[in-house]
């Protein structure tokens, strides 16, 4: 028998409480729902399911086995996602970024390393420790993560420096330029400590540095920061220097020391030279 899909029988008449309203969901007729049940039950040994003018009721048996039910299934298809996965992937230059970096930078390193492989090439964005996790573990040919990071046994490329633009609300006395001192009083909006433990304290330092120190709003992306910028809450850092929106005063460039300073890390079986060389070319270049 089908053991999985019995098991999806058993699940759905269990959740419904209903024979007729768990095959209305499984898109089938109440007569094969009923005997995969019975099947199931005689396989295991055991009943899980009483059936009455109530409907259907877990059994004792039942109601242990439901949960083991569940995590079978979340398995499986957990399983056939990461089949997938890897057969889309085949041939593929799988390559990882942080959310600190622009669409645009974004582009123009797939646009780089296709030139430089020609290949398909698959991008996945997350925070850095799970993108060092991910190439370690050979899900990842390679990606952009934050420096300072903890990289392991990787091969890691230059640290690069990626220029930052800061993000105002408008209305604010800080969006007619000045001193970052003007910022006092706004919440800095921006990735949480735990995508990136050493880059985030060296943020920290740099602005404490400057005269401030700053409540720390978490923001995943751009979307969050500027969403937070934009409600008067915040102010924000952003390597889009042509990033416009309402509610948002884009000011001059950050300066050098709080530029966004990210490197490429590879294993051992990782990508060619010439695929860094790409990456590191497209991270260089200046938006025209």
């Amino acid at each position: 028998m089908d053991l999985l899909r019995h098991l999806r029988f058993f699940v759905a008449v269990a959740e419904e409480g209903h024979f007729g309203s768990a095959a209305d969901r499984l898109g089938m007729t109440q007569p094969p729902l009923s005997q995969g049940v019975q099947r199931l039950e005689a396989r295991l040994g055991v009943t899980l399911l009483t059936r009455g003018s109530r409907g259907a009721q877990l059994t004792t048996a039942g109601s242990a086995l439901l949960p083991r039910a569940r995590d079978l299934l979340a398995d499986a298809e957990s399983f056939e996602a990461e089949a997938l996965r890897l057969r889309e992937s085949r041939g593929a230059l799988r390559i990882g970024v942080v959310p600190a970096l622009s669409d645009w930078h974004v582009a123009a390193v797939t646009t780089e390393v296709r030139g430089a492989a020609p290949s398909t090439v698959i991008t996945t964005t997350a925070p850095t420790a799970d993108l060092v996790d991910a190439v370690t573990s050979g899900r990842l040919d390679c990606a952009v993560v934050h420096h300072p990071a903890l990289i392991g046994t990787l091969d890691c490329g230059a640290v690069i420096r990626v220029p930052r633009w800061l993000l105002v609300p408008a209305g604010h006395p800080a969006a007619d330029g000045g001193s970052l001192r003007a910022l006092k009083g706004l919440a800095c909006a921006t990735a949480p400590r735990r995508h990136g433990t050493a880059a985030f304290d060296l943020l920290l330092d740099t602005l404490r540095a400057k005269g401030l120190d700053p409540v720390f709003l978490p923001a995943a992306d751009d979307r969050a920061a500027v969403t937070a910028v934009a409600a008067g809450r915040a102010f924000a850092l952003t390597t889009d220097p042509s990033l416009r929106v309402p509610g948002v005063v884009r000011g001059p460039a950050a300066g050098d020391d709080l530029a966004l300073r990210v490197r490429l890390v590879r294993s051992e079986a990782g990508p060619p030279d010439a695929v860094v060389a790409a990456v590191e070319t497209a991270l260089r270049r200046e938006r025209s």
